[in-house]
């Protein structure tokens, strides 16, 4: 059985609002989790959809420290950082799993989720993240909602683009000549030695 979580959020200001291009400094509006069981099949037997405003980010770490693997796009360089003032722990030593970073390891290069969705799965995503910043500034009920929306929105399809990938071991997109492009990417577990291996060794 695997634990694994898929993680979200957006940030109260934007680059061009902070003095340095620190995503520390950005703060964070709301995370969204899904976090979810896997059997040995590395089939999804349990999961849950939970959302956490600034006030309730103490409730959440708890979920992340349970994690076999914390999954995310472009997790490591900025969600993870934008999370670093809020933390008391060392959050970056979790067991981490950036779909872009595996990708930019296998291509050489950056890309968008939406561009990666739009030609995996055959969609988009369903705003852009300087909307997030605006519906928290603007704060009253119909723009926190629509906030937390877009931010769960975001988690579910990252989740199904790293279950595809999971099951079919490649992801497509398009070259900047506008080229489809397909490229092959593990996100299997790393085989687990059994008691009875071990016991076979002696």
């Amino acid at each position: 059985m695997y634990r694994e979580v898929f993680f979200d959020l957006e940030t109260k200001k934007l680059f061009g609002d902070v003095d340095e291009g620190n995503p520390s400094l950005l703060g964070a509006s709301i995370v969204s989790l899904w976090e979810r069981t896997l059997n040995k099949n590395l089939e999804e037997v349990d999961g849950a959809l939970n959302s956490f405003w600034e006030s309730d980010f103490e409730q959440m770490w708890k979920v992340f420290q349970n994690a076999d693997r914390i999954i995310g796009f472009n997790s490591i360089g900025f969600d993870s950082q934008v999370l670093k003032p809020y933390v008391n722990f060392p959050f970056e030593k979790l067991p981490h799993f950036d779909i872009m970073g595996k990708f930019k390891d296998a291509v050489g290069h950056r890309i968008s989720l939406d561009a990666l969705t739009k030609e995996t799965l055959g969609r988009e995503k369903t705003d852009v993240g300087i909307n997030a910043v605006y519906y928290y500034q603007k704060g009253d009920a119909k723009s926190l909602a629509k906030l937390k929306k877009y931010c769960e929105n975001d988690v579910i399809i990252t989740k199904d683009l790293y279950d595809f990938i999971l099951k079919n071991g490649y992801v497509l997109y398009k070259d900047k000549w506008n080229t489809p492009r397909k490229v092959e990417l593990d996100f299997s577990y790393p085989k687990k030695e059994t008691e009875e291996s071990q016991i076979g060794l002696f």
